[in-house]
């Protein structure tokens, strides 16, 4: 099939269009996020073939720019292999169980000995993750978009990444089952226990998720931190300057509603940044 390729720069949005030779068009590339979209089934080989030759030939061709403005980067084409929106939420936990958890008879018999073990509180941890994404994923009805397990450089990863019309919320799931839970401005004590840097390190999650998107994307993005705890008996928060939005995980519905951070078309634009694997990989 004959197909013509041609460029499209408008209200921000770098695309290449496929057409057939009557011009009507049968699929479309975001330049910055490498994302297809096909538009006609019956074309489809023939329009994920060609805008990926042309998407590998624009990454040859360096931009016109001016003299010691840095060009933006451009990620790759989007596969299978690259995309996270197929990530359940607790995929990375899942997958650290699975290659080195406990056997099944150690499980069993750490059951019948009710012997705590290692990993008991992975196992907490991915429970507590299920529990958050199913309830994140209920705000997909209000034009959110949602993204679990996000995997940086580091062998660390995001628990879960909200994308919306009220901006971009990096959270970070902890389960405490039946403790209670006391957040201050920058600290948090589960019953009243040691300090715990939850706040902090939610906050530099933020940035850093801040940072890879807006490499890709040409205007900002705001990310806020968010703490949501999971299986609590109280949830006393005191803090009275706390940059750290703080949840129980039925209270994340409260995210809904927010909006006029993003349009609908920013909102795809850092979604196809977002769920790309390669976004993160030096993050």
């Amino acid at each position: 099939m004959e197909l013509h390729v041609t460029r499209w720069k408008r209200y921000g949005h770098d695309r290449l269009y496929a057409n057939l030779p009557d011009g009507a068009a049968v699929g479309w590339a975001d330049v910055t996020t490498g994302g297809i979209t096909v538009l006609r089934v019956e074309c489809r080989d023939d329009v994920i073939a060609v805008l990926t030759q042309h998407l590998q030939n624009l990454q040859r061709v360096p931009p016109d720019r001016a003299p010691g403005v840095q060009a933006r980067p451009m990620l790759p084409p989007l596969t299978p292999a690259d995309d996270l929106a197929i990530n359940l939420p607790g995929n990375s936990i899942r997958d650290l169980l699975d290659e080195s958890g406990p056997g099944l008879m150690e499980r069993v018999v750490s059951r019948l000995l009710r012997r705590p073990s290692e990993w008991d509180s992975w196992r907490a941890g991915l429970a507590g993750e299920r529990r958050v994404g199913a309830e994140l994923n209920r705000l997909r009805r209000y034009g959110w978009r949602v993204l679990h397990s996000v995997p940086l450089a580091d062998k660390v990863d995001i628990d879960h990444l909200l994308i919306g019309p009220g901006g971009v919320f990096s959270i970070n799931t902890k389960h405490h089952h039946k403790r209670a839970v006391w957040v201050g401005d920058d600290s948090v004590k589960v019953d009243h226990g040691k300090p715990a840097p939850y706040a902090r390190k939610s906050r530099a999650e933020a940035k850093r998720v801040a940072r890879v998107l807006e490499r890709y994307c040409d205007f900002p993005v705001p990310v806020e931190p968010v703490l949501v705890f999971v299986g609590v008996t109280e949830l006393k928060v005191v803090a009275t300057q706390l940059d750290v939005r703080v949840y129980q995980e039925r209270q994340v519905s409260a995210l809904g509603p927010l909006s006029g951070v993003l349009t609908a078309d920013q909102v795809e634009r850092v979604y196809g940044v977002a769920r790309h694997r390669q976004a993160w990989s030096q993050a």
